[in-house]
């Protein structure tokens, strides 16, 4: 043994061989301490070392020992039997799936990803959200797939407004993936919308008729190269096609009166702008080609023309029986002269908006409005902004009775313009019953005409509370008693705009949004200095 392993031995036996023994006498001690009788282990020694070894000799004597100190820790075979029925079982464990899990997207219902589908194409649109989706697993790609969804698309090269050489390379790229699409996607598109088409528009209409036998709306914006071909094409294959936009387009006359002629009685709408072939295009619409039509616009352009439009009001109510709205936006226009054989038109009977707003000076009179709206009792929305020689008289006497929007702005005209003064009652107490939303912004209206004109929210008939819930008075002369009686008088008034309003006080001349915005501009007023500024 070495001395290491002597001198741990020897700590481990306790006590010493008793004094005055001898060598041998020592060494039995040690025997007997170390190496009992019957443990098998032979005792070697040298001059230098003791050497312990394990001996052939039976071991049960440890093994007896081990035995005992086991049966010391471990308790009865009653006790663990009861400590077995006591302890809870674990769960068994859930069989492995076959194969790998499928994820939540292929556990939606098809109808209800459907609906949440048709949610977000109603509010952004089918594009890029429904080419995204379709990527995700299979479950979507066959949700994002579904005709009924494709029914509002926009369509428009990624490079455009770029060099023409790009612009055509990117048209090409979009053409052959429309080549795919459409079969596939758009066998139910409704509304289409092309957009800074130049060389390849008319491959892309003739996949559109192709493909989109329920087409009702075409719009052309920033498009070159519609020629009447392509447009009598689309009309032919599109049976339920009766709305087009080719506004902002470089589009011939003769393609859009082909057009209008081929669609017939089937129109509905149509946006303008306006230009020298405009004429050509009013012309067919006089000559009854179109008799359902319901929607009119023509507006200018980023060119404008300084020769004015001569519209025959009289031939146009012949043509257009069924007209509902009619926008002649930011555009010079005068009525062609009636002359005296000439007899009055019929109107529009079923006119409900009228929209003549311009920046410019305009040549729209009393007798020219009166011409318009002859005949158009269910007039709703009137739209004479810039329409500076427009009295009251000439308003008042209009045989509309239920008017709910009124505009009457004047934005930069009114300095070069002798206004009227007196006669904004004359409009109030007539329309007070109706109207929602009123502006007289730049009107020269006096202080007392505008006092007595509000006064009419007051006193509507019958106790109940006027719907007036806009009122624009920007640049008038109302005073600050006058705008808290029209507060008080209208709860559901949501914008009023006092900008430039120079007989209010400083700090209240500004245009509020919002319930919460009104009636702190009436607390103001009520309770802050009446002085003006």
């Amino acid at each position: 043994m070495a001395p290491g392993g002597a001198r741990r031995a020897r700590r481990r036996v306790r006590g010493a061989p008793p004094a005055g023994a001898g060598a041998r006498s020592a060494e039995d001690w040690w025997w007997d301490r170390l190496a009992p009788r019957g443990s098998g282990y032979h005792l070697l020694q040298s001059d230098s070392m003791l050497l312990v070894l394990p001996g052939p000799g039976p071991v049960r004597a440890r093994a007896h020992r081990r035995a005992a100190r086991r049966a010391q820790r471990l308790p009865p075979p009653g006790a663990r039997a009861a400590a077995a029925k006591a302890r809870p079982r674990p769960a068994a464990a859930p069989a492995p799936q076959q194969g790998p899990d499928p994820g939540w997207g292929d556990r939606i219902p098809l109808e209800i990803l459907l609906q949440i589908f048709g949610l977000l194409v109603a509010a952004d649109g089918p594009m890029p959200f429904l080419g995204r989706a379709a990527r995700v697993c299979r479950r979507w790609h066959e949700a994002a797939s579904q005709p009924a969804l494709w029914h509002t698309v926009t369509l428009s090269p990624p490079l455009a407004g770029r060099s023409t050489k790009g612009g055509a390379k990117a048209e090409k790229k979009l053409l052959a993936s429309l080549e795919w699409l459409m079969p596939s996607r758009f066998s139910q598109l409704q509304k289409l919308t092309l957009i800074h088409w130049k060389s390849q528009l008319h491959p892309v209409l003739k996949l559109v008729s192709e493909s989109c036998p329920r087409l009702t709306f075409l719009k052309l914006s920033d498009c070159h190269g519609v020629t009447p071909d392509t447009l009598t094409m689309l009309a032919r294959a599109c049976p339920q096609l009766h709305s087009l936009d080719v506004q902002h387009s470089m589009v011939e006359s003769t393609a859009v009166v082909s057009f209008l002629e081929e669609v017939g009685p089937r129109m509905r709408k149509l946006w303008l702008t306006y230009s020298p072939q405009t004429a050509a295009i009013l012309g067919a619409l006089l000559g009854s080609c179109c008799p359902q039509l319901q929607v009119l616009e023509v507006s200018t352009g980023i060119s404008r023309y300084s020769t004015p439009l001569q519209l025959p009001v009289e031939a146009l109510q012949k043509g257009c029986p069924q007209l509902q709205v009619l926008r002649l936006l930011n555009l010079m226009w005068l009525p062609k002269p009636s002359g005296r054989a000439v007899t009055p038109g019929p109107g529009f009977p079923s006119l409900q908006e009228l929209c003549l707003a311009g920046s410019t000076c305009s040549f729209v009179s009393d007798e020219a409005l009166s011409r318009l709206l002859r005949g158009s009792p269910n007039l709703r929305l009137l739209d004479l902004r810039g329409c500076a020689r427009i009295t009251p008289v000439g308003l008042h006497d209009l045989p509309c009775q239920e008017l709910q929007q009124l505009h009457l702005g004047l934005y930069g005209t009114s300095d070069r313009l002798t206004l009227a003064k007196e006669g904004s009652p004359l409009l109030t107490w007539k329309w007070c019953h109706t109207l929602r939303e009123l502006d007289l912004s730049g009107q020269g209206f006096s202080e007392k005409d505008l006092e007595q004109a509000l006064a009419a929210f007051s006193g509507t008939p019958g106790g109940s509370h006027p719907a007036l819930c806009s009122l624009n008075l920007r640049g008038t002369r109302v005073t600050a008693s006058t705008v808290s009686s029209v507060i008080s008088s209208c709860p559901g008034l949501l914008y009023l705009n006092l900008e430039s309003c120079r007989c209010l006080p400083r700090g209240l001349k500004r245009a509020y949004r919002g319930l919460e915005e009104v009636q702190w501009c009436l607390e103001q007023l009520l309770t802050g200095p009446a002085s003006a500024s």
